[in-house]
């Protein structure tokens, strides 16, 4: 027998599917980044950028991982021996961590249970014991364990105190609301590889005002990432570095997308498709990683006792051409990770949840088929336009 061409569904948050108007849009011919033509595309960014942040600062664009503007935030911000306090609940967590001893900061840790998100009276209580702390990192929404921290509380208290605010929001920006400016965060970053729908390369990071007063007197050394610098010459519309051209024609197609559908429709839309991801895993008996603050962007579930969760992943990536993500660390054969951000819409989810039911079955599981479909169904119709109408 002669198998079938298998289509695939890219289901991880992370890199996330990219739509046809923008893999179109960046097929377009590379031209030179020092020419007025590619100017006029970086100031039209530049303003976008803007509007998604939700700030009038401006968003510095690097051609960098998403970990790039995270060594970004602490080498323009930090001197040696700074005191930092980080909330560390997961994979990305620990990263903040590792960078601020690698570049000789004084980190205090805050651990905070996987699955859980961390209780901002905690951060009040450690910035009162160590009222040095020159700034508080946290993830907003923390990939590996799919938990969304309480930012609006938290920027609450660093700005009551002389401690920036930095905030991973790789899987929160364009995903949920996340208003730099009028929260009071003071560094928000993210990636191209998430809800901005491109492949993995780009880097975003904006400063608050407190923020960029700090870069005067900021001594740990950077070059390619002396955000000082990529500020100076985007004010002229250029970059200080060679960019990634054809990855910001791709992200001025993204944004266009974004902004026309418009962020509060966005935001309503990825809480719906997360809610329904929710409902139809706890409709087929799985439990949830982070019931109590579950991230808008992914959703973690346990596989059922005595299926490991890493061979129900391959079975849905090579058998059913399905991919999502597995655990990470303590969660490794565990749990699975269920995106739903960018680039994917209703039939996404429902594809998702039917393909966990076929799974699940071929590992013993008792599944009633269609039931998980069914119940994220119910909340997906919430979301869909009157019979007739046209949109």
């Amino acid at each position: 027998m002669i198998s079938a061409p298998q289509k695939k569904y890219l289901l991880a948050p992370g890199p996330t599917p990219v739509p046809a108007e923008v893999l179109l849009r960046m097929a377009s011919p590379t031209i030179h980044h020092r020419t007025p033509e590619f100017e006029a595309i970086v100031a039209s960014v530049r303003e976008q950028m803007k509007q998604v942040w939700q700030t009038s600062q401006d968003v510095i664009t690097l051609a960098a991982s998403g970990t790039g503007a995270m060594e970004a935030a602490i080498v323009n911000t930090m001197s040696p021996g700074d005191a930092i306090l980080v909330v560390n609940g997961g994979k990305f967590g620990e990263r903040w961590m590792k960078m601020g001893k690698t570049f000789g900061l004084d980190v205090e840790e805050l651990k905070v249970e996987w699955g859980k998100a961390v209780d901002p009276a905690q951060i009040e209580a450690a910035l009162t014991k160590k009222p040095q702390t020159r700034a508080v990192l946290v993830q907003a929404s923390e990939t590996s364990t799919t938990v969304l921290h309480p930012v609006e509380a938290i920027a609450k208290i660093t700005q009551a105190r002389d401690a920036l605010l930095m905030v991973d929001g790789i899987t929160a920006v364009g995903v949920t609301d996340m208003p730099m400016d009028r929260w009071g965060i003071d560094v928000l970053l993210s990636g191209s590889q998430k809800a901005f729908m491109l492949p993995p390369g780009l880097a975003f990071i904006a400063l608050s005002e407190r923020a960029w007063k700090a870069t005067e007197t900021a001594k740990l050394p950077r070059f390619y990432f002396d955000l000082k610098r990529e500020r100076t010459n985007l004010h002229a519309n250029t970059t200080a570095y060679t960019p990634a051209i054809n990855l910001i024609y791709g992200l001025s197609q993204a944004l266009d997308m974004i902004l026309a559908e418009g962020l509060e429709n966005l935001f309503a839309r990825f809480a719906r498709l997360g809610e329904a991801t929710r409902a139809g895993c706890k409709a087929l008996g799985l439990e949830l990683v982070a019931p109590d603050a579950p991230s808008p962007a992914v959703t973690g579930i346990y596989t059922p006792k005595g299926i490991d969760s890493g061979a129900v992943q391959k079975y849905l990536r090579y058998s059913l051409g399905v991919e999502v993500a597995g655990g990470q660390d303590q969660f490794k054969g565990k749990i699975l990770r269920l995106a739903h951000l960018g680039h994917i819409d209703t039939f996404d989810i429902v594809t998702c949840i039917s393909a966990l039911e076929l799974a699940l079955s071929k590992f013993g599981h008792d599944v009633p088929f269609g039931r998980g479909v069914g119940a994220a169904q119910s909340i997906l119709a919430t979301g869909l336009p009157a019979a007739g109408a046209r949109s």
